[in-house]
């Protein structure tokens, strides 16, 4: 399976529309009859057309996108941050310290984790940190800037 990269906006839109409840189905519905007025209730500044781009440039791919995930093309700290809070409602100083290589100390749902795996860009490595769980359904880890070559 081939991961489709996307923008740091196109995946603010998508996260934004998930976290209030808009399902992949009808996000995939009002992009194909283009209504996506009622968009603009969740924030009057909310402008659907890069979305609409994406969708039209090949629908297949953007269903893929919501189906499969995607890959942030370049992700900045706070972009990161953003998408912790909007995909995995994780917010700094309760969740997580952030620091100026990164996040640590950031518990994590091990079946969560291959979609944070995903969505990250190459600027970004995740590491483990020794964590007691005595479920092993969470994991400690540290999001931290990569060394690109």
């Amino acid at each position: 399976m081939n991961t489709h990269k996307i923008t740091m906006m196109d995946a603010y839109l998508i996260e934004t529309l998930r976290s209030n409840g808009i399902s992949n189905a009808d996000l995939l519905a009002q992009l194909a009859n283009n209504t996506t007025e009622s968009w603009t209730a969740i924030d009057d500044t909310f402008d659907s057309a890069a979305l609409l781009t994406l969708y039209t440039q090949d629908p297949s791919a953007f269903s893929a996108i919501l189906a499969d995930g995607y890959n942030v093309k370049f992700m900045t700290i706070n972009g990161l941050r953003n998408l912790l809070r909007m995909r995995f409602d994780k917010v700094e100083t309760r969740d997580y310290q952030l620091t100026d290589s990164g996040i640590i100390q950031l518990t994590f749902d091990m079946q969560q984790l291959p979609t944070l795996q995903q969505m990250l860009s190459k600027n970004w490595a995740i590491q483990e940190t020794p964590h007691q769980d005595s479920s092993h359904s969470t994991i400690q880890i540290s999001i931290l800037a990569a060394t690109l070559n």
